[in-house]
């Protein structure tokens, strides 16, 4: 049973300013915890049900400090989900690390994407495409909000988030940078290359015309209906199959 004490700290974590502080965060659910239970991850707690701890193997338990067993309401009144049967694990948050930029792969920038799921979302399509990569700016929204690690659906563990003054990557860089605006060429007529950096712009503002300047190709996704425009998630995976077709 949880004790008082440690249902504040979790519940804490829900806020950015305590996930800081403390440097942990929250992962929810069956798929989210299997899936950093084979990362490398540090995981401080595991709160599990009875049912789901038969099901983990051994060598994964044994990565965690402390296994707490819970009942499916208490895992409710800790975490974010309105059901949940089967765990929340508290991780530990990596050490920032020295950004290089890679000459050879596709790397994403995200300029002010403030829904977390919209940013867990690309996540979880910069994955499915093998990058593993992104800059956020300093304005977007947190990657470690429960939000956006649930919507990642575990690409969280393999996709490496960084928040930097995109205008210094910009002004260091030689690499190629495509831009998303209304303005740009039709994606299926501009030449892709596999290397460089995507660029995608706020939901509803675009790209910071501050950061317009540094785009060496800009890209548009023609319109064909009636609609006013597309989600930043689903026009970011547009533009990425185009370029890996």
């Amino acid at each position: 049973m949880l004790s008082k004490r440690l249902i504040k700290y979790f519940k804490s974590l829900q806020l950015k300013k305590y996930r800081h502080q403390e440097r942990k965060f929250i992962v929810e659910g069956a798929k989210g915890v299997a899936e950093v239970l084979t990362s490398d991850f540090i995981i401080d707690f595991l709160l599990t049900t009875k049912e789901y701890a038969e099901l983990l193997p051994t060598a994964q338990l044994s990565k965690v400090k402390e296994i707490i067993e819970v009942t499916e309401n208490e895992l409710k009144t800790v975490g974010t989900f309105q059901s949940n049967s089967a765990a929340l694990a508290i991780v530990s948050m990596k050490e920032d690390t020295n950004l290089t930029l890679p000459d050879d792969k596709l790397v994403l920038a995200l300029d002010d994407v403030r829904d977390p799921g919209n940013l867990g979302t690309i996540i979880r399509i910069a994955d499915w495409y093998g990058i593993d990569t992104i800059l956020c700016s300093l304005e977007s929204a947190d990657y470690y909000n429960p939000k956006v690690i649930n919507a990642s659906m575990g690409s969280f563990t393999r996709v490496k988030v960084y928040y930097k003054d995109l205008k210094e990557v910009f002004t260091s860089t030689q690499l190629p940078v495509y831009g998303a605006l209304l303005s740009g060429k039709n994606i299926y007529e501009s030449q892709l290359t596999n290397n460089g950096i995507l660029l995608m712009g706020n939901e509803s503002q675009g790209i910071n015309s501050d950061l317009e300047q540094y785009i060496s190709h800009s890209l548009h996704i023609p319109r064909r209906g009636g609609a006013e425009s597309l989600n930043v998630a689903i026009a970011t995976a547009v533009i990425l199959d185009n370029f890996f077709r």
